[in-house]
């Protein structure tokens, strides 16, 4: 092999294996991407999220070292906002709701209820906050508690013939958000 064509070969193979090698420097992100999908008779509701870890961390409250604080706009998950899709018109927490894509945002209290809003921008960043210019709807749900769950879930534990619950699930607090959809097809 001539000296050229060695530096050629040994060009190429850096080449070859710097995206390999920069993906792996980059390493896994802490916030993991989390997608749940649930048809409901003839609707499909989807949603797209990563899941921030808790840590050991506080997550909800008004001062820091809380990750989430109480009276502002969260958009419930990490990175990206989370983002919910629905294929048909439905019913969420009793307001009608076109069928589409919308992000969905939080606004945790001290005392409950809290405020669900759902954002037609919705695959932004999670900060800022669209706005409420671009709320298409808010609606006040009572949390609960349930066990400690380590990486934010949203999932759907109660499905019926034309209705759901989509509880998002963080620590030991839990949003229930019922939906309710149309059995025509």
């Amino acid at each position: 092999m001539t000296r050229s064509t060695m530096k050629l070969a040994t060009f190429l193979a850096g080449l070859i294996s710097a995206p390999a090698h920069s993906m792996t420097a980059q390493g896994v992100p802490f916030s993991q991407h989390g997608e749940v999908s649930q048809r409901v008779s003839y609707t499909d509701i989807s949603v797209i999220y990563n899941r921030p870890t808790a840590r050991g961390r506080l997550l909800f409250g008004t001062d820091s070292p809380a990750l989430v604080r109480t009276g502002r706009p969260w958009h419930r998950g990490a990175d990206s906002a989370t983002h919910i899709r629905f294929s048909k018109d439905v019913v969420f927490e009793g307001q009608r709701l076109r069928r589409g894509e919308y992000s969905i945002w939080l606004i945790p209290r001290a005392e409950a209820p809290w405020t669900v809003i759902l954002n037609s921008a919705s695959r932004v960043f999670h900060t800022p906050y669209p706005g409420e210019r671009t709320d298409v709807l808010r609606v006040m749900v009572t949390p609960e508690k349930g066990a400690h769950m380590e990486s934010l879930a949203y999932y759907f534990p109660v499905v019926g013939r034309d209705s759901t619950v989509l509880r998002m699930h963080w620590g030991d607090t839990v949003i229930p958000m019922r939906i309710k959809v149309s059995r025509q097809p």
